[in-house]
């Protein structure tokens, strides 16, 4: 377990380029903690199978930062394109329907005994760093096509979820035990660097007395993934 003092310093895992770093990687951890990530997010359980960025894996984090998205596969064939946006737009929501139909559209069909639903679910998913796109307090939303007068859902395929880091200062409040494990990624990409929120503390559940420190949850997979060979 790798312990992060309240003086430590942490880099960013919201800059795009150690995002890449920490979860692109081809060693066991880096997939693994992209699969917890991703099942916390679509709420399924999700085994990444196959890993694809858009530039080769930047193995030091002092290189340039770049936009980029992580696409990946699931064991049962599900399509899933991941990406840190640090200062989106306010075209943001055209802009990952314009992705979400791409990965979708992207899918070889062709052949006779393909049809239409030999088509894999197909995800595209963006943790918004700053600016609220959604009037709601909200901080994750999941949004498929559906006829809006009568409520009623299309049945497709396509999913846009969208994290918004800047609506989740109510978690500051929230014992750690209570939080679904959507909100305990997102308390850490928000608050991994922020000395003073991060070691939120919790009620020792061993009987032993004492609180112990909570430190974003995922603090064992973030060292390990940056510093392996």
């Amino acid at each position: 377990m790798i312990k992060i003092n309240e003086t430590d310093d942490v880099i960013d895992i919201c800059m795009d380029n150690v995002f890449k770093a920490v979860f692109t990687k081809n060693i066991p951890e880096s997939k693994g903690a992209l699969s917890k990530l991703l099942s916390a997010v679509i709420c399924c359980e999700v085994t990444v199978t196959a890993i694809n960025a858009n530039e080769p894996p930047i193995e030091n984090i002092r290189d340039r930062q770049i936009r980029f998205d992580i696409n990946c596969i699931s064991g049962n064939g599900k399509l899933m394109n991941v990406e840190m946006s640090v200062n989106p737009d306010n075209f943001e929501p055209v802009r990952l329907e314009f992705h979400a139909g791409k990965l979708f559209t992207g899918q070889d069909i062709r052949g006779g005994k393909k049809t239409y639903n030999d088509l894999n679910d197909a995800y595209q998913i963006a943790f918004l760093v700053k600016g609220r796109f959604f009037e709601d307090a909200g901080f994750l939303h999941t949004f498929e096509y559906y006829d809006e007068l009568r409520k009623v859902p299309l049945g497709g395929r396509t999913r846009i979820i969208t994290v918004e880091l800047t609506k989740l200062g109510y978690l500051l409040e929230k014992p750690v035990n209570e939080m679904s494990a959507s909100e305990r990624w997102a308390f850490y990409f928000r608050y991994i660097t922020d000395r003073e929120k991060r070691g939120k503390r919790y009620p020792d559940v061993s009987g032993a007395g004492k609180e112990r420190r909570y430190t974003a949850g995922y603090a064992v997979i973030y060292t390990p993934v940056l510093n392996r060979e």
